[in-house]
C-alpha cells in the first residue's frame, strides 16, 4: 500500500511539472547562438516524421507548442522550450529526410551532432523511433555518438497503435536486445501512442526525476 501511495504521488508530481507554463525561448541555427548556462536540458531526437512534435505537445498538454507538419524535415533549427524554469526541453531537427539542398542538410546535421557531443547542460536524450520500422542507420549513428560521449539516452517507441500486439512485442524485444549492449542507453524503453495518451505519463515520470527541485513559493498547482 505504501509503495502504491508513493507511486501515485510521484505521478502526481510529474503531471504537475509538465502542467507548468512551457514557452519557446530560443531558436538556434549555429553554435554561436546557443544559450549559455541555464537549466538542465532534455533533448528530443529522431528521424523525420517520427512524431517528435506531437510527442512534445502531448507531454506538456498543448496542441501547438512544437509545430508539426505534413512535410517531413521542416524543422531546421534547434528549438528551446522553458518548462516552468525547471527544465529546458530541446526539439532537435529530424534526420533521414528533408526537402533541402545537400549543403543545408549537412549544416543542420553538424549542428545537431555538435549539440549532442558538447552541450554541458544536456542531461538526457529521448531518442524517438517509429515502432513500425525499428531502429535505422541514422538512429544507430546517434546511439553510437551518445555512447562515445557518455550522454544518457532513452528510447521512446512511437505510433504503437499502428502495430498489432504480436508485432509490437517483437519490436520491443528487438530494441531491448539492442540497447542492452549500449553503455549510455537507459535500460528500459517507453512505448507511446500520442493519440490515446499511451505512455505519456510514463515518460513524464522518467523525465521528472531530472527536473530542478521546486520551491514552496513556486508550488502553486
Amino acid at each position: 500500500m505504501a509503495n502504491e501511495c508513493h507511486a501515485a504521488e510521484d505521478l502526481a508530481q510529474a503531471r504537475r511539472l509538465f502542467a507548468q507554463k512551457c514557452e519557446f525561448t530560443y531558436g538556434v541555427t549555429c553554435l554561436e547562438q546557443m544559450p549559455v548556462g541555464g537549466q538542465d536540458e532534455i533533448a528530443f531526437a529522431g528521424r523525420s516524421n517520427v512524431g517528435k512534435s506531437s510527442l512534445l505537445n502531448a507531454l506538456v498538454g498543448r496542441k501547438s507548442l512544437a509545430r508539426s507538419s505534413t512535410t517531413p524535415g521542416r524543422t531546421r533549427q534547434i528549438n528551446f522550450f522553458d518548462l516552468g524554469g525547471r527544465l529546458m526541453l530541446v526539439d532537435l531537427p529530424g534526420y533521414g529526410y528533408a526537402r533541402a539542398s545537400k549543403s543545408d542538410i549537412a549544416a543542420w546535421t553538424n549542428l545537431v551532432r555538435d549539440y549532442l557531443r558538447f552541450r554541458a547542460n544536456l542531461r538526457r536524450v529521448c531518442l524517438l523511433i517509429d515502432s513500425r520500422h525499428g531502429p535505422k542507420e541514422g538512429d544507430f549513428d546517434v546511439m553510437s555518438m551518445l555512447d562515445d560521449v557518455a550522454v544518457s539516452y532513452l528510447i521512446v517507441l512511437t505510433k504503437i497503435d499502428k502495430l498489432d500486439h504480436s508485432s509490437l512485442d517483437q519490436q520491443k524485444e528487438k530494441v531491448l536486445a539492442i540497447i542492452a549492449k549500449r553503455p549510455a542507453a537507459h535500460p528500459s524503453i517507453i512505448m507511446t501512442n500520442v493519440r490515446d495518451g499511451v505512455g505519456i505519463d510514463g515518460l513524464r515520470l522518467s523525465l521528472a526525476e531530472l527536473a530542478q527541485p521546486i520551491s514552496h513559493a513556486d508550488d502553486i498547482l
